[in-house]
């Protein structure tokens, strides 16, 4: 089809500033907003409770979650584990001790009536959700530190600069957003930006592969023009892309259950956030940091070697 032999001529580089300008005063006022509001963490990090329940026959998720609210619990995550019959709920850090916390759910779920079984219950307590919150944060440091390094040895240092300067950014937007949502931070939610780094990531190495090409390319082109030229190829590309992620992070959100609902929203955010970032920060960096078709050509004595 002709339409998808058709390259786009859009100046994406003509607002470049105005990008990096935009994306600057949001990154400090989500500094802020993290600073003084916070994220709304899920059990996972502040600790709680943990409930296992068996049911004689396959129990809906809704139909606990209703039963639990009823009696009051209004932060609950219900999910299955095993079968369709074990079901296990996670509560708030609570003061009452095992035997009251236990006797509290089962008169919610109506145990006596329904033959639900407790299995088993334990206290999580807040040290571990300490150390999930230090854990996580060395999973993101140690990702940008490696997508750093990788992008610095296959294309350049300043490739490389603008990269994690995406990714920083498609990080803390999504946090922020996260943050005014007050939507539930839990582990799902931690896979959710560690995935988004590395589908933000593969989104900028497909520009900068393009870019470096057409730098070795196009001899006469300026740098603005290369790089409007490597964008406007790999626009297709994009679209497509994102627009079949949002679809099944859509499927997700709405038909994944509750459990799912904090990793579909931060992807869906991260995958719009991310097709900005890959355009505008980590090209309009490397552009401002000087990135020429001088530093994507081989040493002279690498050359000369080259030659037959």
């Amino acid at each position: 089809m002709k339409f998808f032999d058709h390259v786009p001529k859009i100046d994406f580089m003509a607002q470049r500033k105005t990008g990096l300008w935009v994306s600057s005063a949001l990154t400090i006022a989500v500094l802020l907003l993290l600073a003084f509001r916070g994220l709304n963490f899920g059990i996972d990090f502040t600790g709680g409770v943990l409930v296992e329940v068996t049911y004689p026959q396959t129990v809906q998720l809704d139909e606990v979650r209703e039963h639990l609210k009823a009696a009051g619990y209004d932060r609950e995550t219900v999910q299955y584990f095993g079968t369709s019959q074990d079901v296990l709920i996670r509560l708030p850090p609570s003061k009452d001790s095992t035997a009251q916390v236990s006797t509290k759910i089962l008169e919610a779920l109506n145990a006596s009536q329904e033959n639900i079984q407790l299995r088993k219950i334990d206290f999580v307590g807040a040290q571990v959700g300490d150390e999930l919150t230090e854990k996580g944060a060395m999973a993101l440091i140690f990702a940008f530190i490696g997508i750093a390094l990788y992008i610095m040895f296959r294309f350049e240092w300043k490739f490389s600069v603008g990269a994690v300067a995406a990714l920083v950014h498609d990080a803390l937007m999504t946090l922020g957003f996260l943050s005014i949502g007050w939507v539930e931070f839990d582990l799902t939610t931690l896979a959710a930006i560690l995935a988004l780094i590395g589908y933000s990531n593969n989104e900028t190495v497909v520009i900068y592969d393009r870019v470096r090409e057409n730098l070795l390319a196009q001899r006469r082109a300026n740098i603005f023009e290369v790089v409007n030229l490597s964008i406007n190829q790999t626009l297709l590309r994009s679209v497509i892309t994102h627009l079949t992620t949002l679809l099944v992070l859509s499927a997700l959100f709405f038909m994944g259950g509750k459990s799912v609902h904090s990793f579909a929203i931060a992807l869906m955010v991260g995958v719009v956030v991310a097709t900005y970032s890959s355009i505008y920060i980590s090209t309009g960096l490397a552009i401002l940091l000087g990135i020429s078709r001088e530093d994507l050509l081989p040493p002279k004595d690498e050359a000369i070697d080259e030659l037959p």
